[in-house]
């Protein structure tokens, strides 16, 4: 499977095998559960085919209630997050990331959604948790989770993309796997109070430009957040895809700022303290921050631009035939809605316009296809969205440009899959 190394020139797709080659340096999981679903469905028992009688049918199944919380069928078990352990130093701090190449529309299961941990997940007993908003108010609050639900409530579907996803690839292709790749990312639907509600019944006093919202769990995670956004489309949720917020998810209370980056997202929600400027914490000066080639820091990049990522076929999602091929993908803006998506299987020397299919909705995944015959010669497939503002999602060489090579994040370059004679695809880039 491995092919020797060759040296990149200006015609010749170049990846870094060494980091990954087909998701083995992640170990067995990736490497053998990352196919072992569809290659079950190419070799199920001859003695269940048609015309025999298949065995599930000559008996009784389980009865109602012998699975009180459903779950997915056995034949489904790769189908889960995965890390690359190796990434950080501990999984306390670390990343789990969504397996976007098996998933279909644009809602994730909540047990799907990647994780990502700054002291591990909190196991809160919500009725020891309480909810504080102090500060530059009239009338400071102290809620409990049932407080929070007697007020009025909305429900919104959201992505939640963390701003360093992606970020492995600013200094060239590393990540064998669109999981590894583009999966610190999710989108479900959030119950919730808008914040503006509980500002209001605080009141806000007259200097209040800036809320520090913090968490429970052991990183006491800060963030500063501009009084704009939360009186805007801020959400202090409970629920997500209708049931209460998972604990890696935040239980029992988090933040929700559609379309900005997840670091700001504050789970396991504590503590809301209003003031007059931003707090300059440790996640948004040492961290969350990107240095320029000239010496400058860009901080307070909170809006996710406009990216788009291939999913099927995809390195984990491999071409088995020639022929009539449905390629899948998912397109995001934090900006808006996305307008539309064009489609490259020659490394973006021509675009053709994807399909835009389900509901197409602001600061929500949108899911695209692109259907065309695999004649099984080398392809170099490429996404690129546009979203309602007008903005194009960029090449990775223009990113660079503009940024450098100093950051982890808010990489929304195109991404390049080489997909070669035998279908199998190779995460790399393109001169």
């Amino acid at each position: 499977m491995s092919k020797p190394k060759q040296r990149p020139d200006a015609s010749r797709p170049t990846s870094r095998r060494s980091f990954l080659r087909s998701g083995l340096a992640l170990g067995g999981a990736v490497g053998a559960g990352a196919f072992a679903g569809r290659a079950a469905a190419e070799t199920s028992d001859a003695k269940n085919l048609p015309p025999n009688v298949p065995e599930w049918s000559q008996s009784l199944g389980d009865g109602v209630v012998s699975r009180p919380y459903g779950r997915p069928s056995k034949f489904e078990a790769d189908v889960v997050r995965r890390d690359v352990e190796w990434l950080t130093a501990s999984r306390q701090s670390s990343v789990s990331f969504t397996p976007l190449h098996r998933l279909e529309g644009i809602i994730t299961p909540n047990g799907l959604g990647f994780e990502r941990h700054h002291g591990g997940i909190a196991e809160i007993d919500p009725a020891a948790h309480r909810l504080m908003i102090h500060g530059l108010v009239e009338k400071p609050l102290m809620l409990t989770l049932e407080d929070v639900k007697r007020f009025p409530r909305v429900n919104r579907i959201a992505f939640l993309e963390c701003a360093a996803n992606s970020g492995m690839e600013w200094k060239g292709a590393q990540l064998n796997g669109c999981q590894f790749t583009h999966g610190m990312i999710h989108c479900v639907m959030y119950t919730g109070v808008p914040l503006k509600r509980l500002l209001e019944e605080a009141g806000l006093k007259t200097n209040a430009k800036w809320l520090l919202p913090e968490g429970a769990d052991a990183s006491a995670m800060t963030r500063s957040v501009p009084i704009e956004k939360a009186l805007d489309d801020a959400i202090v949720a409970y629920a997500m895809n209708g049931e209460a917020l998972y604990p890696e998810h935040g239980y029992p209370l988090r933040l929700v700022l559609p379309g900005w980056q997840g670091n700001m997202w504050v789970k396991w929600l504590r503590r809301i303290e209003v003031g007059d400027e931003p707090w300059h914490t440790r996640e948004e000066t040492s961290k969350y921050t990107a240095l320029l080639p000239d010496g400058q820091a860009r901080r307070f990049t909170w809006a996710m631009d406009a990216k788009s990522v291939i999913t099927d076929p995809s390195p984990q999602a491999p071409l088995h035939r020639k022929g009539f091929t449905v390629l899948s993908g998912l397109a995001w803006s934090g900006r808006g809605a996305i307008r539309s998506v064009d489609v490259s299987l020659d490394g973006g020397r021509n675009w053709r316009a994807a399909r835009l299919d389900g509901p197409v909705l602001d600061k929500v995944l949108t899911r695209f296809y692109y259907e065309f015959d695999w004649n099984g010669d080398p392809l170099l497939l490429q996404s690129r969205a546009v979203d309602e503002t007008g903005y194009v999602q960029p090449t990775k060489a223009a990113l660079r440009q503009h940024r450098g090579l100093n950051s982890i994040y808010h990489n929304n370059g195109i991404q390049t899959w080489h997909v070669l004679p035998n279908g199998e695809i190779e995460n790399v880039e393109v001169a």
